[in-house]
């Protein structure tokens, strides 16, 4: 077995933390993959992987391997892509991180006519509210909003992101409709706990081009954007949000804009990838249609 081969079972055991998973992505038996590893440790001599019978972990040389390991891969395929002419051709899987309103209302509509246009290329899409580590968890790119400081990585931004107030009719009618800062007094915010525990607790709005927050109280604390959306429509208080991630919501009535001259300050929207001397052509084609779809979007 060639070491390209090799550093590939290696790179996916890593990113699944498995090694049936592993073998199952890359169509193997799980003892060509498991004999791939023995391998690389012996030629090594070095453990690269903590096994236990529930899972699979990284030890510190094998984090250390696997990044450098992801560096020549992507060095590889830039040499085998070097002297292709027509980028449709470009093959491979691109692994990217967003958030769900994202993936689901702006990305993943858009995906059919990306893939038409490359026929070669899969899209491994994941969707969570907490921070994922791009390098440790094998992500090609991840999508940020919000002020980004990450060491190591490059930034690529792409936009503004708008937010918008909500409120449920149920709301309104048991409530009231707040027409300005000083009705908030007597109505209920939504909290949001981000997975490193940060609350946001308070309206955020913006005067003369200062940004203000005001604390609000409220009757439920949620952490995921899903939860987010499904406690405002219930009539459980106030949300801040993008527009686009309410879509269907404002469309059945289920939601309804409040507040419109006291909007949060918009948030950028960026692209983060690792910093590599090489970022291959499959990358940098989605990366490419990524920040064009997301900036038309919003």
């Amino acid at each position: 077995m060639d070491t390209n081969e090799s550093l590939k079972r290696f790179v996916r055991v890593a990113e699944l933390g498995s090694f049936t998973k592993a073998a199952e992505s890359l169509s193997l038996p799980k003892a060509s993959v498991s004999q791939a590893i023995q391998q690389l440790e012996t030629k090594l001599q070095t453990q690269l992987f903590h096994r236990t019978t529930r899972k699979v972990q990284l030890t510190p040389d094998g984090q250390l391997f696997y990044e450098k390991s992801k560096d020549v891969l992507s060095e590889i395929e830039e040499l085998e892509t070097l002297f292709i002419s027509d980028d449709r051709e470009v093959s491979g899987v691109i692994r990217v991180n967003m958030s769900h309103p994202m993936a689901r209302h702006l990305v993943i509509p858009a995906l059919p006519e990306f893939l038409q246009r490359y026929p070669n290329l899969s899209i491994d899409i994941s969707s969570e509210d907490r921070k994922v580590d791009l390098i440790s968890e094998g992500y090609d790119c991840v999508v940020r909003t919000g002020e980004v400081e990450e060491s190591g990585m490059i930034m690529r931004k792409i936009g503004e992101m708008q937010q918008t107030n909500f409120a449920s009719p149920a709301y309104i009618a048991e409530h009231g409709e707040p027409l300005n800062i000083e009705d908030l007094q007597n109505h209920y915010l939504i909290h949001y706990q981000t997975s490193s525990n940060k609350r946001f607790d308070a309206f955020e709005y913006s005067t003369n081009g200062q940004s203000q927050s005001h604390k609000m109280k409220s009757r439920i604390c949620v952490n995921n954007t899903d939860a987010y959306r499904a406690a405002c429509a219930a009539g459980l208080g106030i949300m801040q949000a993008p527009r686009f991630g309410a879509h269907e919501l404002l469309q059945s009535g289920g939601l309804v804009e409040i507040l419109p001259a006291y909007t949060a300050p918009s948030m950028p929207v960026s692209i983060l990838f690792p910093h590599r001397r090489n970022l291959s052509k499959r990358v940098r084609i989605f990366m490419d249609w990524l920040s064009e779809i997301i900036t038309q979007q919003l």
